[in-house]
């Protein structure tokens, strides 16, 4: 059995047209180490005790193990995993370069399985050159995490643009206390969080006729912006944070605001987390703006796996609006229409203005980076973000370096 973590023997429902997988079957399942991972065991340890004939083997391991892992299973003879978690960066490359099965025919056939009732742009990630590749597993969308009380004390309204959101989190900067704790750390986790800034700046990563545009006017301001947050309202010597050091802040009382994801929320106001006696003082708003960045996982199957058919069959069960329900009840990242509407959902999770939120931020976001370079973007975005944070370039000096880095990258 392999990983760190096992979970045997999973009853899968059956989809139209297959006989369903031998007695014995086994399961090799990649996934990311992270909360939302704990709820899919825990609701797959179920079926061990009603389903015998297949065992699910999870492999969980932190997200910087898993992309060379993944490539080594979808490369090897024999594939190691029989089904993975694709990270939206990924999507477009692995269906391109045939390492994963198309799920068109399958959807099609399994019997009140909703594909339609995920949220449209996660939707959309998973569907390349007209076929669909992965099924959404849960969404990392970010949105505007604030203490209210501290808003409310100070007489702020909630900023909905970049320029209020500066204003406010200047003001708020007080004697050990901060305005916004920021994520600047090199690669992913800048540029994640700065690209809400550049939408709200009305300007994007690419132009309406695909053309690199990084460079332009509306992105130098909007890193300009963030550059002068970071300076007179973030934490000193917080250049290297990332969401983890930013949540710590937020959780101990030192920062006013993040822009993080949408599921931290639950966590803040959760009274045993690491807020302690200030659970209950955080609201979750859209991004200044209103376009998020969209994050997300996908499940999928390898295209070399003998085990394709009871892969499918876990994957509709587990991303079923039933289970969906059930595991966003348990504090799962929704990636349904019908569970964040749901008034049961409501009652037994968070409250219905928290996942009314979030299924806003969701259906006007737009993904961090796509394509079969998405990784090689980040990276290059990444790096030139943060050299300007760090004040080692001008924002202008950075975004053209940025620009010209991915122009050569894309042949442009």
């Amino acid at each position: 059995m392999r990983g760190v973590r096992t979970v045997a023997a999973v009853a899968l429902l059956a989809w139209a047209g297959t006989n369903g997988p031998a007695a014995g079957s086994e399961l090799n399942v990649i996934m990311e180490e992270v909360p939302d991972f704990d709820i899919v065991a825990r609701l797959t340890e179920r079926f061990e005790r009603d389903n015998p004939d297949i065992d699910v083997v999870f492999d969980a391991m932190p997200y910087d193990a898993m992309r060379d892992k993944i490539l080594t299973s979808f490369l090897a003879p024999e594939a190691i995993y029989d089904v993975i978690i694709v990270d939206n960066p990924w999507m477009v490359e692995f269906a391109r370069a045939g390492y994963l099965e198309p799920l068109d025919d399958r959807i099609r056939a399994t019997q009140g399985y909703a594909y339609e009732d995920f949220v449209a742009p996660l939707r959309a990630i998973g569907e390349v050159d007209g076929r669909i590749w992965g099924v959404p597993y849960y969404n990392y969308a970010l949105g505007l995490i604030v203490r209210q009380d501290v808003f409310d004390a100070a007489g702020l309204a909630v900023p909905t643009t970049l320029e209020d959101y500066v204003a406010a989190a200047k003001a708020l900067t007080r004697d050990g206390f901060y305005g916004a704790a920021m994520q600047p750390q090199r690669g992913y986790k800048v540029f994640e969080e700065w690209k809400n800034w550049l939408y709200a700046a009305g300007g994007n990563l690419f132009d309406a006729a695909g053309r690199v545009a990084i460079d332009s006017p509306e992105a130098v301001r909007a890193l300009e912006l963030y550059i002068e947050t970071y300076n007179n309202a973030a934490p000193p010597n917080s250049v290297n944070w990332g969401f983890d050091e930013a949540l710590r802040a937020m959780a101990a009382g030192k920062a006013a605001s993040m822009l993080s994801y949408n599921w931290m929320l639950p966590t803040l106001n959760n009274p045993e987390g690491p807020a302690g006696e200030l659970a209950g003082k955080f609201q979750l708003y859209e991004v200044p703006g209103g376009k998020a960045v969209l994050g997300a996982w996908y499940w999928a199957i390898p295209h070399n796996t003998d085990e394709k058919d009871a892969a499918w069959r876990y994957i509709s069960w587990i991303t079923s609006k039933a289970v969906e329900k059930e595991r966003v009840i348990m504090g799962g990242a929704p990636v349904r229409s019908s569970a964040m509407s749901d008034p049961e959902v409501w009652q037994k999770g968070y409250g219905e203005r928290y996942y009314r939120t979030v299924l806003a931020i969701l259906e006007d976001a737009e993904p961090l980076a796509v394509g079969e370079r998405a990784e090689e973007i980040i990276d290059i975005v990444g790096t030139e973000l943060n050299a300007a944070v760090a004040g080692q370039k001008s924002a202008e000096e950075a975004l053209r370096a940025a620009a010209a880095s991915l122009r050569s990258l894309l042949g442009e």
